[in-house]
């Protein structure tokens, strides 16, 4: 059994200050680098947009949280965040990103957005990540970062979908908790099999 760390968005414009800040988001930080050397293995999660992405509420000249219908489902209008090359993209300055295996980017074609590390939010384009897992032989993760409801949450939900043993610290995660999604992710995950660290 091989067990890996996997580090979901531990960038600026989910932390205090940036575009799209959860909520003590960079209070994680310390927390996680101080887990890394436990693992076989550590793997980091970048959420990576273009320009006028489809998921930004700008591009629609919308409000921000407002909600629209895309092909693949319902979806949240976020502020625009996290843009290819910008400060708002990259790492904490604190997070140790050195010491990863691999960063996965998700959520750079424009046409789509991208919650989970292992698919985009049509749920059926994969990100690469599960073949990478297997090909390592790493069957087990424990999931920390940001945001709790939303990209910790569809990826832990893939992953055990996908037959892994996963496990959430939430106690090193920070939600956005929009209308209630908190509750609603953390039974979400628990129906899965995923199991909830406090």
């Amino acid at each position: 059994m091989s067990h890996a760390l996997l580090v979901i968005d531990v960038q600026n414009d989910f932390c205090p200050g940036g575009a799209l800040a959860v909520t003590g988001g960079d209070e994680i930080v310390s927390g996680i680098n101080a887990l890394m050397p436990d693992f076989d293995a550590v793997i980091l999660t970048q959420d990576w947009h273009p320009a006028g992405h489809s998921s930004f509420a700008s591009t629609h000249n919308a409000d921000p949280m407002s909600m629209t219908e895309m092909p693949y489902g319902p979806q949240v209008l976020w502020p625009d965040h996290c843009i290819i090359g910008t400060g708002g993209a990259a790492f904490h300055k604190d997070l140790q990103a050195d010491a990863a295996d691999m960063i996965i980017r998700k959520g750079y074609n424009p046409a789509i957005d991208s919650y989970s590390a292992f698919f985009e939010n049509d749920h059926t384009t994969p990100t690469g990540l599960f073949g990478y897992l297997q090909t390592r032989g790493i069957d087990t993760l424990t999931l920390v970062g940001l945001a709790t409801d939303f990209c910790v949450n569809y990826s832990a939900v893939d992953a055990a979908n996908l037959g892994l043993n996963v496990t959430v610290r939430t106690d090193l995660c920070r939600a956005i908790d929009f209308d209630r999604s908190l509750d609603a992710a953390v039974d979400g995950m628990k129906a899965a099999g995923v199991s909830i660290r406090d």
